[in-house]
């Protein structure tokens, strides 16, 4: 594979002996190539054609990355904090820093010429699926989304219950609870405590809560409470799986997350003290994917709007750093 410049040159020298006599054929032969690779090389105006072929030598574009540059993307996506995470969470985290080292798309195309793109994290890679809803929510505390989920104890059959609820608009956990036994009354405490949060006796257009059609919300003690503080309940269609999906990939990333332990929970202690901390991290600390990577507080609390303007201004004195990248 010869490359551009080579061939350029390669060219004038048998377009000079062209004009110096020699004929071209002679020319290409004494040169090492033939007339057709002289003709496949040259286009009508002169101009010389680089090598197509993948593996072809070409030119450093000017704005590619530098040795140290690259080495700084592979650091970063190396550092502890960041070593589960794909570059769509590394990406906007630095940019809340007022930093910006490369695009996501240069983030991986480095980790993989590193051997170091697979899927990060214990979970196996998601997949995109949502199912239909009736409801939408267009600002926090209009639809919430509950449902329970077990945690396994370090007892075989054994198990504690994680009562939660979801706020569809904003994806912050809005309410939680984890105890011993599932009963509807649990449910119902739930339920009036994360109203008396979040202020629904003030709104005047109460919340929509949202079930997998389950027994729990279904009962009398349950309805009791709702009809009460004015939430309408919602349900899932029988048979239908993911008409809930919001709240079952929650509690996919619970339980995957590095902090679950593996053989269980000790006691209800421990089950209630690290629903505490994944709460927190969830809310406060998570970049989520569905709402632009920012936290589900920041967007709850009407913050988004300010951190994603921050970031659009980090990334356009980048892009006028480096306009050509």
């Amino acid at each position: 594979m010869i490359p551009l410049q080579d061939r350029q040159h390669l060219v004038e020298l048998i377009v000079q002996a062209h004009r110096d006599g020699a004929s071209l054929y002679k020319a290409c032969e004494t040169a090492g190539m033939t007339l057709r690779t002289l003709q496949r090389w040259t286009i009508a105006d002169g101009f010389i054609r680089c090598d197509a072929r993948p593996q072809a030598q070409r030119p450093r574009p000017s704005h590619a990355l530098s040795q140290a540059e690259r080495a700084e993307v592979l650091r970063i996506a190396n550092e502890p904090r960041f070593a589960d995470q794909p570059p769509a969470r590394i990406v906007p985290a630095l940019a809340d820093e007022g930093r910006y080292v490369a695009s996501e798309s240069t983030f991986w195309r480095i980790l993989r010429a590193q051997g170091q793109a697979a899927h990060r994290g214990r979970a196996k890679a998601p997949q995109a699926r949502r199912g239909p809803s009736t409801h939408v929510a267009s600002g926090p505390r209009q639809l919430w989304c509950w449902d329970m989920t077990y945690l396994p104890a370090q007892i075989a059959g054994r198990w504690f219950y994680l009562y939660l609820i979801l706020d569809l608009y904003s994806r912050k956990i809005v309410g939680w609870e984890v105890h011993e036994h599932d009963d509807a009354c649990h449910a119902a405490h739930l339920v009036r405590r994360t109203a008396l949060a979040e202020g629904i006796a003030t709104q005047a257009s109460k919340p929509v809560l949202h079930d997998d059609n389950g027994s729990t919300l279904k009962a009398t003690t349950v309805l009791a409470m709702l009809h009460w503080l004015g939430i309408k309940p919602s349900y899932s269609r029988p048979h239908v799986s993911n008409d809930n999906a919001f709240v079952e990939s929650l509690f996919r990333t619970a339980k995957y997350r590095p902090e679950f332990p593996a053989r269980g929970f000790a006691d209800l202690h421990a089950a209630r003290d690290w629903a505490a901390h994944f709460v927190h991290w969830y809310n406060h600390e998570h970049l989520h994917s569905g709402i632009r990577y920012v936290s589900p507080a920041a967007r709850h609390e009407g913050r988004d709007q300010a951190i994603l303007a921050a970031r659009h201004q980090v990334y356009e004195r980048a892009r006028q750093r480096h306009p050509s990248r």
